[in-house]
């Protein structure tokens, strides 16, 4: 349960996080923004593995060339959704968003030759009918802002691919440093091609919290793993959904039509089902008399 809660709190602070980014669309250019939160984030991740050691791991040519590309997903996938973010409904990123799940399943099984069955083939078939009843192809509110929140779902499934491929002794915290700088040089580069704005306290407040909520975030979803059982705590993930449509109601004085909601509910309805697919099947193959 203190797993849970964790991994609850993780999914709040990430959604706020957001909600701070949005607050800044007309504010700041979106390279400027990634670059100043990107700096305060990169600064305090870097003063963590500094004062772990974590300056000390070696890593294999293989490794690093995999954290490279998950880097590089990592930063396209910022432009993306923030891109996105900027011109969307705020609930209805985070809806498709929760298509997450699905997509690592289905990437799995295409590339890492996961088993999957046709439950879970099913699951990911009906979950992506929801996709479609948020993204609504043909009609009034379809943006090619749409098409970048699942371009970024692509990208963040290709990060998530390659961070199961790296050795399980490379710490997750190196990982994520390398990929916070990796993010602040590609919006450094971006920014030099933009015509910065004034930072106003406002605004530097809202970058300030984007970051402050970002770090929270990646510290209570790391504890949240090490806290609980990860079949029992990842379903959690989802509460992010309920606290977006809550702030882009009140801060945004925006709300998911009827289509958008049902589309959100399928979404999560087979995410959880793929989820404890997992469990389920993982279980098995534990108990099997052969298993090792």
């Amino acid at each position: 349960m203190r797993g849970a809660a964790m991994m609850a709190g993780s999914m709040a602070c990430f959604t706020i996080n957001d909600a701070f980014l949005k607050t800044l669309s007309d504010a700041l250019p979106l390279f400027q923004v990634l670059l100043l939160r990107g700096t305060v984030t990169s600064a305090f991740m870097i003063g963590l593995a500094l004062w772990l050691g974590l300056h000390r791991v070696t890593l294999s040519r293989s490794d690093w060339g995999r954290i490279v590309v998950r880097t590089i997903a990592e930063a396209a996938a910022a432009w993306f959704f923030i891109t996105a973010l900027f011109h969307v409904d705020f609930a209805n990123v985070a809806a498709i968003m929760q298509s997450l799940p699905l997509t690592i399943t289905l990437a799995g099984a295409l590339f890492l030759g996961d088993k999957v069955g046709w439950r879970r083939w099913a699951a990911i078939g009906v979950g992506f009918a929801g996709v479609l009843l948020i993204v609504k192809p043909g009609g009034d509110g379809f943006t090619v802002y749409s098409v970048y929140v699942l371009a970024s779902v692509a990208c963040v499934t290709l990060r998530d691919m390659m961070a199961r491929q790296v050795s399980a002794q490379v710490p997750s915290l190196l990982i994520a440093v390398v990929a916070a700088i990796g993010v602040t040089l590609f919006a450094g580069v971006g920014a030099l091609f933009v015509q910065w704005k004034p930072l106003t306290a406002g605004a530097g407040l809202s970058v300030l919290g984007s970051a402050l909520f970002v770090i929270g975030g990646y510290i209570l979803s790391v504890q949240s793993m090490r806290n609980g059982e990860i079949s029992f705590v990842a379903p959690f993930r989802y509460t992010s959904l309920l606290v977006a449509l809550v702030i882009g109601a009140v801060v945004f004085g925006t709300f998911p039509d009827g289509l958008t909601l049902i589309g959100a509910a399928i979404v999560v309805a087979t995410g959880l089902f793929t989820l404890y697919r997992e469990r389920v099947t993982r279980l098995a193959h534990k108990n099997r008399p052969d298993a090792a």
